[in-house]
């Protein structure tokens, strides 16, 4: 990581979903599929799929924010998932697939509050946000198998039914923004 870009940490369901998004805006310098949010140090696939280490499953982000705010890193986040669902997105349900922002820095948890703050007052959303806003904590990195998943298996069935999808919305949302 370059002195000029930054770091945050996003959890919104299975973070394959997530890393296929991100791979594609611009100003994302790197993702990286991981585990954080838990208190187990050992925080592998095998043992965060059994929702017992509180770990979520997350994708750290380097950005250049000199190229994308993290107000805009925020948004096409909060379009990429229903912040709504407490420890579920679709079919993927448990704590490890809640929503959450882990912040590096003020600037991140202000913006993130306050993009919450607008979806409840704009009602975009029937139900209230439940969306986390912590302090970054350990980051522990997921097998290799998990990184670049979508790239790696965009014909299985998970990433034809799940994934392309949100990436359709993301290029059609987002347009401007994508690599």
């Amino acid at each position: 990581m370059t002195q000029k870009t930054q770091l945050i940490t996003l959890a919104g369901g299975c973070f394959w979903c997530i890393e296929g998004a991100f791979n594609n805006v611009m100003g994302v310098v790197s993702t990286k599929s991981g585990y954080m949010g838990g208190q187990a140090i050992d925080a592998t696939y095998k043992h965060v799929c059994t929702g017992t280490t509180a770990h979520a499953e997350v994708v750290q982000l380097s950005f250049d924010p000199t190229r994308i705010t993290t107000r805009e890193i925020l948004e096409i986040f909060f379009s990429l998932h229903n912040p709504t669902q407490l420890n579920r997105q679709g079919n993927d349900v448990g704590p490890q697939y809640r929503s959450a922002v882990f912040y590096h820095n003020i600037e991140q948890k202000q913006a993130a509050e306050q993009i919450i703050t607008e979806i409840e007052e704009d009602k975009i959303w029937p139900d209230t946000v439940v969306t986390e806003v912590v302090e970054s904590l350990p980051f522990y990195p997921a097998e290799s198998a998990h990184n670049n998943y979508y790239e790696n298996n965009s014909e299985s069935q998970y990433c034809q039914l799940v994934i392309s999808p949100k990436l359709a919305k993301l290029r059609q949302t987002f347009a401007s923004k994508l690599k």
